[in-house]
């Protein structure tokens, strides 16, 4: 069974609720050192990004659900004084382009992967947040040659740990969805506010994020949260062979136990009262600890 690590909170969340109730123009950044102004385009559909720095060391951003990459600005701008820094808007979310029908993990790891290519980034740290961190993992499955770690960004919480009721869940999944695409804003917005924000999360910052939700496009906003049982974070890890970085908030537990019996090397790294959201509720803090995974891996 694979959904992000807050799934089972999703479905409950949803269920108890629903019991109760022209394309922009391209906004590429250009970077000064190397004038870069490729037209990232992947199956067809055209991806705004940013790309700022330069060095033998890119690390490329991706958002999670309902969201996009201007959530990055903070690492963007401390960052990129000393590495290659990417952050992109992921096809159907932000500034990128909607005209397809995959919104799958499948096809979001195809489009790590072409981005990878056409920017031609050399050794990629990738940075997920939420559900980017299965679409990390999947782009980096597809293009192992190019990536030298993985970073996901409160996600990964409970790799490898089964369902006692996956049927029942499955089920309450199902029902949630379909809450879902019959009030869309109320439904998400009961899930963020129930599940997502903490007690330390700024108002500022939660109506940025609620707001973002609310511009989604719905129908590939719940097409990306479909559950895809032939997706496992454990096996694709194991089959990466290589270590997992992970910069979590601690709101919700992490469980590590799934991956030390599936002897997956890890390293986790907590950045403290925060909600689901840590690089821009407490982006000092955030920046303070991918520093220290960037340390790490450069010591492999």
């Amino acid at each position: 069974m694979k959904l992000f690590y807050y799934s089972a909170a999703f479905c409950l969340c949803l269920a108890v609720f629903a019991c109760n109730n022209p394309q922009p123009k391209n906004t590429n950044a250009v970077n000064d050192d190397k004038a870069i102004t490729t037209n990232l385009v992947s199956n067809n559909v055209r991806i705004d990004y940013t790309d700022t720095g330069s060095g033998d060391t890119s690390l490329l951003f991706v958002h999670g659900w309902c969201i996009n990459k201007t959530y990055w600005e903070k690492q963007v701008a401390y960052f990129g004084k000393r590495y290659r820094v990417v952050t992109i808007d992921l096809p159907g979310f932000g500034k990128s382009g909607k005209n397809r029908k995959d919104w799958s993990t499948a096809a979001y790891g195809q489009d790590i992967k072409n981005v990878i290519a056409q920017l031609k980034l050399k050794n990629v740290i990738l940075v997920g947040h939420s559900m980017a961190g299965d679409i990390i993992l999947q782009g980096a499955v597809d293009a192992p040659q190019n990536v030298l770690a993985l970073v996901g960004v409160d996600n990964f919480k409970s790799v490898g740990i089964a369902s006692k009721d996956s049927v029942k869940d499955k089920k309450e999944y199902d029902e949630s969805i379909g809450a879902m695409k019959k009030n869309f804003k109320a439904v998400a917005f009961d899930w963020f506010n129930k599940q997502l924000f903490y007690k330390t999360t700024p108002k500022s910052i939660r109506d940025r994020i609620l707001n973002d939700v609310a511009q989604a496009d719905s129908t590939i906003a719940i097409a990306a949260l479909a559950w895809d049982s032939n997706f496992s974070e454990s096996n694709e890890l194991m089959k990466l062979k290589k270590k997992l970085y992970l910069i979590n908030s601690d709101y919700v537990p992490n469980d590590t136990t799934g991956l030390v019996k599936k002897n997956i090397p890890y390293k986790l790294f907590i950045v403290h009262d925060t909600g689901h959201f840590p690089m821009i509720e407490k982006p000092e803090d955030f920046n303070r600890q991918l520093n220290n995974v960037i340390a790490d891996i450069k010591r492999q």
